[in-house]
Parts: structure tokens; sequence; C-alpha cells
């Protein structure tokens, strides 16, 4: 190469390393997190983290949500509120997830009454 082509490569190449790094480093925002090797799951249109979070009732929430079963209270990630009649009063019954509601109860299971059940959101 000619001398006037190699200051032009040289100058070049430092005009455009100035510019790169006159913006500076990519910064990430504050609070994020990585998520390229973890893995993650979608709840309707969201992504989220399931060793923070889960999916419950369509939207994400962490995992140590509580709602109200009767006058019990169960952990929307891990147990569920099933409807039971035991006597003529109904009552409630709260399950591991993914048993099933018809199952009769079992000693891992809490029986909850009726008193003031309502469902919050």
């Amino acid at each position: 190469m000619t001398p006037q082509c190699d200051v032009l490569a040289v100058s070049a190449t430092l005009c455009l390393l100035t510019l790169l790094c006159s913006h500076g480093a990519p910064v990430s925002p504050t609070g994020s997190h990585l998520m390229l090797c973890q893995s993650h799951t979608r709840c309707g249109d969201k992504f989220y983290d399931p060793q923070q979070h889960c999916c419950y009732d369509d939207a994400v929430v962490p995992l140590g949500r509580t709602r109200k079963c009767g006058n019990c209270t169960f952990r929307v990630c891990f147990e569920q509120c099933c409807p039971w009649s035991l006597r003529p009063q109904e009552a409630f019954v709260v399950k591991v997830k993914g048993q099933k509601c018809a199952l009769a109860p079992s000693l891992d299971d809490r029986v909850c009454s009726s008193v003031s059940w309502q469902r919050t959101r």
C-alpha cells in the first residue's frame, strides 16, 4: 500500500473508534436481570422468571402471594382453594396445586370453614 492509503486507513479507523467510544459502553437499566441463560415462562403475553413469580389467574404474581380460602389462607403459586361440602354448610379445602379438587381430603390438605370466604384480587 502507498503511504497515503495507510494514513487514510489509520485516520478512518481512529474516527470510527472515536465515534463508537464517545457514546460510552452500553449500560443495562437499573433492576434488570440477564434472562438469556435463565429459564422463563409466559403468562399471557408476559414473560416471567419462575424462580421469583408464577402465573395465577392470568397475572404474574410473586411466589409468596396468598389469598383467602374460607377462614384459611393459601399460597397461590403452590396451593389451590377447593369448594368442599362436609355438612349442610359449605366448607373449603386447601390442596396442593395440581391435585384434583374432587379427590377426598388427605392428611396434607387443610379444611377451612366458609366463614368470610371471598376471592380477592
